[in-house]
């Protein structure tokens, strides 16, 4: 399957190229069959953010806390992480082997910027972008070629693309959505009453409540709750789910029955690894809303004008 913006003016500029150059074409083809939608892709872009951030340790969210080391250190973990995602062969001159192709990946965090080597000329670059402040990231593939780049003029003369001839690069995923770093996306008023709540349990609970109907990944979990039980804490007995239900909170996880309520709420469904938090009520007429049915009684999302109640509990989840 092709990307959904295959049709994109730089893409149709580059699509000649898949006839033209038949190494192109099978790196090209070879990550779409092994990434039809770019799901694996983004997760693992998600995933190496956060492993810099490692906001478990130091409460971090924002890309902007990075030390510069840890920035420049960023490009080697994605390459590092896409390999291990993809089980790509080591390269002999270049990073990875795909479909027995030498191919080379660049990572930069400022679209553009990527920091080509000499010794790429000539080879096929896999150039990665994401932005944890846009929420968006892109991939694509080009050969380099001399007539492409802007001189190197820093110590180890790497070069850069000019930006004339970016539409030369073949996007596998273009402005795709990047899984969202609700911490950094919430509201800033309420991003402060959840760490000035105090323990980890209470930041959480702070967290569920002020962030309703959003997707919450278990990296925000972790880096609110800075605990290494922290999955305990979300969790019934004494977590946030009991913490929140008289307030007629729900905590929906990645389970299938979970989302399932979600999806019948027609609120965000929780992803992999994911949690969403809603405020419910019972509602007698389940045709004027959409609603669930836990504990033989109908449900709906709470209006904001509609009293607390203790919420139902949520089915095992094993169903």
């Amino acid at each position: 399957m092709l990307p959904l913006d295959i049709t994109a003016a730089s893409n149709i500029q580059g699509l000649p190229l898949l006839a033209e150059d038949a190494e192109l074409a099978a790196v090209y083809h070879k990550l779409l069959q092994l990434d039809p939608e770019g799901h694996r892709f983004a997760a693992v872009l998600r995933d190496t953010i956060d492993q810099l951030l490692n906001g478990e340790v130091t409460g971090r969210y924002d890309w902007k806390t990075l030390f510069k080391t840890e920035k420049t250190h960023a490009g080697t973990l994605v390459e590092i992480n896409l390999q291990r995602e993809f089980k790509f062969s080591d390269g002999t001159d270049m990073d990875y082997q795909i479909a027995d192709i030498e191919v080379d990946c660049k990572y930069s965090q400022q679209f553009g910027g990527w920091m080509i080597p000499p010794e790429a000329l000539g080879h096929l670059c896999l150039l990665v972008w994401a932005d944890d402040y846009k929420s968006r990231w892109s991939a694509g593939l080009l050969r380099i070629e001399e007539p492409w780049l802007n001189a190197g003029n820093n110590r180890d003369k790497k070069l850069t693309i000019k930006a004339e001839h970016r539409n030369r690069i073949l996007w596998l995923w273009h402005q795709q959505d990047l899984p969202e770093n609700a911490l950094l996306h919430m509201n800033a008023d309420d991003r402060a009453a959840v760490f000035a709540a105090g323990s980890g349990q209470a930041r959480l609970n702070e967290l569920f409540l002020r962030l309703q109907q959003r997707r919450i990944s278990r990296n925000v979990v972790r880096t609110v709750a800075q605990q290494k039980d922290y999955m305990k804490r979300v969790r019934g007995n004494g977590g946030s789910r009991s913490a929140l239900r008289d307030r007629g909170i729900l905590i929906m996880g990645d389970y299938e029955s979970h989302r399932r309520i979600a999806s019948d709420l027609r609120i965000p469904v929780p992803r992999e690894g994911e949690f969403v938090s809603a405020r419910v009520v019972e509602v007698t007429s389940p045709s004027d809303r959409h609603s669930v049915m836990l504990d033989g009684r109908h449900w709906a999302c709470a209006f904001p004008d509609e009293a607390d109640e203790p919420a139902p509990c949520l089915p095992s989840t094993a169903k």
